[in-house]
């Protein structure tokens, strides 16, 4: 998280005094682990797929998708903090154990958040989940319409909405089925030079958006490879907290340093619609000089965002 936050302008000086604070992003994944890292952040969690009250995540990947929104890097002396390190989490456990999860989950998942949006005051959705992994039951279509069409309402109901490009690519329009909408912002992923010889990473395969389409996809892009953040396996010992992070990659990394951006943008201009702060994360991205159906509107530009 460090080199991430360093290319996409996020480093604590450059974005202070913001650090997302008062806002709270709404997280449907794998579940959440008590980490360090979000101490006293985790204000909410429901449980889609088996029974706990307790906040549990039995396969890391929800744990590590918040930590690079809003770790604030306890165990780390700061070094993987996520972008917005104030922000509160709502977490909701929609998929299992091994990342798969059902439509229905998902729209309980979407449909508990706007019920709640209010009491939690959520500002933010993040959905680092996409149509070829990790919903793999996602088989009919008729249930998939309801699906889209509760993201619309989130939307609607002016939550800022943001999904993963997914890992499908580099096939034209091999972008998620789910963040194919206007009422979503997709993100794909692009690590800069830092990868560019290297045939695994995370660019590679980021889903790539159609051409020629007047709804141009992906919206824009973020670092996803090699990403350390939050492992929910540590442990707590007396010499403190040990197998703290972990490495993972995919556009579902890249997702959360947008919501993270999207939770210190809503705390700099807290009066700011979901419209406006899209625009200002759009509006201010660094070009590339790639295909706009791998960059979209370019690298996430924090610091120029909330200049």
């Amino acid at each position: 998280m460090e080199r991430v936050r360093k290319l996409i302008h996020a480093r604590e000086r450059e974005i202070y005094p913001f650090d997302g604070t008062g806002v709270t992003a709404a997280v449907l994944d794998t579940g959440i682990a008590m980490h360090p890292d979000f101490s006293g952040r985790v204000i909410g969690f429901k449980d889609f797929v088996g029974n706990s009250r307790l906040p549990y995540d039995d396969c890391g990947h929800g744990t590590h998708v918040a930590g690079c929104l809003c770790g604030d890097g306890s165990c780390s002396q700061g070094r993987y903090a996520g972008v917005a390190r104030g922000c509160r989490v709502l977490s909701g456990k929609v998929l299992d154990e091994k990342g798969d999860g059902t439509i229905r989950n998902m729209i309980e998942g979407i449909d508990w958040v706007l019920r709640n949006r209010k009491l939690y005051q959520v500002r933010i959705l993040n959905i680092s989940v996409s149509m070829t992994a990790g919903m793999r039951k996602m088989k009919k279509e008729a249930s998939f319409r309801e699906l889209v069409s509760r993201l619309e309402d989130a939307w609607d109901e002016g939550l800022f909405v943001v999904v993963a490009a997914g890992n499908a690519g580099p096939a034209e329009g091999s972008i998620s089925k789910l963040g194919e909408g206007n009422k979503v912002v997709t993100v794909g992923c692009h690590d800069g030079m830092a990868y560019q010889r290297r045939p695994d990473s995370c660019e590679v395969c980021s889903g790539r958006g159609p051409s020629g389409d007047v709804l141009k996809k992906p919206d824009l892009v973020a670092p996803g490879t090699d990403i350390m953040s939050c492992s929910a396996f540590f442990r707590q010992t007396a010499a403190g907290c040990r197998n703290a992070y972990v490495e993972k990659s995919g556009t579902s990394m890249s997702t959360p340093l947008v919501a993270g951006a999207a939770a210190l943008c809503f705390q700099k201009y807290p009066w700011y619609t979901n419209e406006q702060v899209k625009r200002r994360i759009l509006w201010t991205a660094s070009d590339l000089g790639e295909a706009w159906s791998k960059q979209g509107w370019g690298m996430l530009n924090v610091a120029r965002m909330l200049g």
